[in-house]
């Protein structure tokens, strides 16, 4: 069994001398009488209706309060939220009376948006990717794209429970399982097996952020990604997501596990609720100096490539090489390169990568090096607020307090503290990036220049390494469903911020296919 979400208590919890109060769910919240229906409802959808007067923001945060309680906290109990943010109706309450006055700010004017639980917020809820060592950290400020997304209108509903530090703490930790918020199960098949874990993996870290958006308990999130972890969350839970470009979209604020792949993004039901998210988030941060680079790099607005036409003479390269053995899975794929040709496009199949083997057959030590790093200097600068000031100091706190804060153990936290920050081994580190970038990079672009290619199809997430290792973006699009309910999705990975053109792919091939469903258990 897993620990069961400590915030969904009321009060205090004692920790071994260590007194944690927290936030607590209110109870179930009935919402206004409306004839409007929150299912499946698009960001447009849900703007049009906020300004024809047929909803309140008030009344839409309520609806998705009121799913929570119904579904993520008893039912199936999907329990994919971490916190809620007890100041929303109020928030949504002020939005709404600015909209009467003043207009809408933009398409996220009173949309409620739920984050990961590693990005910062400097309000009433807590900062703590999961861990019960970081229960009751505040810190000093918003992460630069909560601030972003609070100016666009944004409602942040809450926090998503996530894979304890972004997955790098435990071998053994299933996806979506936090020792602060336990485990968070598949809306699309939310049983159990042994030691409660998920029958169908909710995938990736942002687990939460998937889980939720996919069961409409939130209009869209945002997850974050350092190999993986808003690709392969967004297949499982059949949604559209966005690993961006490093550079595009800022990570001051997040807790971090590795500056060289850490990225944030949109996770969304649909390609246009993608591209208005990502336009409210992305730009230039002065404190994060790697997001210079988007400067002249990126649209003012990513919804101008919403367009249906998209794939019409559009070079598209099968990386057939990631194709694995599930016959259900290629078939799935194998249809959705058939839609695409329908379409227009142009397939070349199979588009080698001719790194592969090598970017395979080693252990890259960037990840594991960079992690206490960024960790530790994130726990330095983020503000009296915070509980621990190492990751020396959350090692111990877990120790001291085994039975509940390390369920699966904690030996990445312990690998990372042991080799990490010896320089002895900082050339290993500075040889392996340099290796990684020449591996992934020399290799899709390659590819690409030989076949003139506008983009690459992986089936699934499965390009995420190479292109987490590159710093290149990747757009996920639903391309159907196996015969056991279990979601697949189809990639379309491209070179560094090229997610104009990959929107403009995938908005083209959802078009098309209309692929995606709602889960049957969060009706």
């Amino acid at each position: 069994m897993g620990t069961p979400n400590l915030l969904s208590t009321a009060g205090s919890l004692a920790l071994a001398g260590c007194l944690f109060t927290g936030p607590a769910f209110a109870g179930p919240v009935a919402p206004q009488p409306q004839s409007f229906a929150v299912q499946e409802a698009s960001i447009s959808q849900l703007q049009a209706a906020l300004t024809s007067g047929e909803l309140t923001s008030v009344a839409l945060v309520e609806m998705y309060l009121a799913r929570i309680t119904q579904y993520d906290k008893s039912g199936p109990r999907i329990n994919s939220v971490l916190e809620l943010n007890p100041d929303a109706v109020a928030i949504a309450a002020a939005l709404d009376a600015e909209r009467a006055s003043q207009g809408p700010r933009g398409p996220l004017h009173g949309i409620p948006i739920l984050i990961k639980g590693n990005i910062g917020t400097s309000d009433q809820m807590t900062t703590t990717a999961g861990s019960l060592a970081l229960a009751g950290s505040v810190p000093a400020e918003d992460a630069f794209l909560v601030r972003k997304l609070r100016s666009a209108g944004a409602v942040i509903l809450g926090k998503a429970n996530l894979t304890e530090f972004a997955n790098f703490m435990s071998y053994q930790m299933p996806s979506g399982y936090s020792s602060l918020g336990g485990q968070t199960l598949n809306p699309y098949n939310p049983t159990t097996g042994p030691r409660g874990v998920p029958v169908l993996t909710p995938c990736g870290s942002s687990a939460g952020s998937g889980a939720a958006t996919a069961a409409n308990l939130t209009a869209a999130a945002i997850g974050t990604e350092t190999s993986g972890s808003i690709l392969c969350p967004s297949n499982f839970n059949s949604l559209v997501g966005i690993k961006t470009t490093l550079g595009l979209v800022s990570r001051s604020g997040i807790i971090p596990l590795a500056h060289s792949q850490d990225v944030a993004g949109p996770m969304t039901r649909t390609v246009a609720d993608a591209a208005i998210l990502l336009t409210a988030i992305a730009g230039p941060d002065p404190n994060d100096p790697i997001t210079l680079t988007s400067i002249g790099n990126r649209p003012s607005d990513y919804t101008a490539f919403l367009n249906p036409n998209g794939l019409a003479g559009v070079r598209l390269g099968i990386a057939r090489q990631y194709f694995g053995s599930n016959a259900e899975t290629n078939a799935i794929v194998e249809q959705a390169i058939a839609a695409m040709q329908a379409q227009g496009a142009v397939i070349v199949d199979p588009a080698t990568i001719a790194t592969v083997d090598e970017l395979s057959s080693y252990n890259s030590s960037v990840l594991l090096y960079e992690f206490k790093q960024d960790l530790n200097a994130y726990l330095s600068t983020a503000g009296a607020g915070i509980t621990r000031g190492s990751l020396a100091e959350i090692i111990r706190f877990n120790t001291a307090n085994r039975p509940i804060a390390l369920e699966y153990g904690q030996g990445v936290l312990l690998n990372s503290q042991l080799q990490s920050g010896n320089t002895i081994r900082l050339p290993e580190v500075v040889r392996d990036r340099a290796r990684d970038l020449t591996l992934s990079r020399s290799g899709i672009d390659d590819v690409i220049a030989e076949f003139d290619l506008d983009a690459l199809i992986f089936p699934a997430s499965s390009g995420a390494g190479i292109g987490a290792k590159a710093g290149y973006p990747t757009v996920i699009v639903p391309a159907g469903y196996k015969s056991s309910g279990e979601p697949v999705g189809v990639s379309f990975l491209g070179r560094a911020f090229s997610e104009p053109q990959l929107i403009e792919y995938a908005y083209a091939y959802e078009q098309a296919t209309q692929v995606r469903r709602p889960p049957t258990s969060t009706p």
